[in-house]
């Protein structure tokens, strides 16, 4: 971890960016990105992520975010999201933080530092108590989370079939 820092998505990092999801669908995750459009018109896709904090080209359901990558050097990273307001979904297991590593980086600390250097984004959108959920089997996460001073609520079944959610928060008015 040479000079790592959060970035908002750029046509920059596109090879990188690629060869990461890559990783991701080779693992078999699903994400709530067009990949497709990022392979064929990059700086379309990096512009309409950018402008997903003015509402525009959200999936249905979803909330305004912004998306931050993860850059080390000239490498990215992860990505890292912060929902601006929750919905129903969200507060129940989404929260308003999600980010992700990219396979070939994880278990180096990058995860706790996305999420470190995150929590100040989210305290300039006056967020003041953000929930972050992840599944209780995700012991990464877990610990991740519980460094950044995350409180366990509860414990709630997920409604898609999957491992149960973990849901913390974190005090940002500190």
């Amino acid at each position: 971890m040479t000079s790592m820092q959060l970035v908002r998505p750029s046509a920059h990092y596109k090879d990188s960016y690629l060869a990461a999801m890559k990783e991701f669908r080779a693992e078999g995750r699903k994400t709530d990105f067009d990949f497709a459009q990022a392979e064929t018109d990059f700086a379309t896709f990096v512009q309409e992520l950018n402008e997903r904090p003015d509402g525009k080209h959200l999936p249905a359901g979803f909330v305004p975010e912004s998306i931050y990558w993860l850059v080390d050097g000239e490498e990215y990273i992860g990505r890292l999201s912060i929902r601006h307001k929750l919905n129903d979904h969200l507060l129940k297991i989404g929260g308003h933080i999600g980010y992700d590593i990219r396979p070939s980086k994880r278990s180096r600390g990058y995860g706790t530092a996305i999420l470190r250097l995150g929590l100040p984004k989210a305290k300039e959108l006056r967020i003041e108590r953000a929930l972050l959920t992840c599944n209780e089997d995700n012991i990464a996460s877990l610990k991740i989370i519980r460094k950044a001073g995350g409180v366990l609520e509860h414990k709630v079944s997920n409604p898609e079939e999957g491992p149960s959610k973990m849901r913390f928060w974190i005090d940002l008015t500190a």
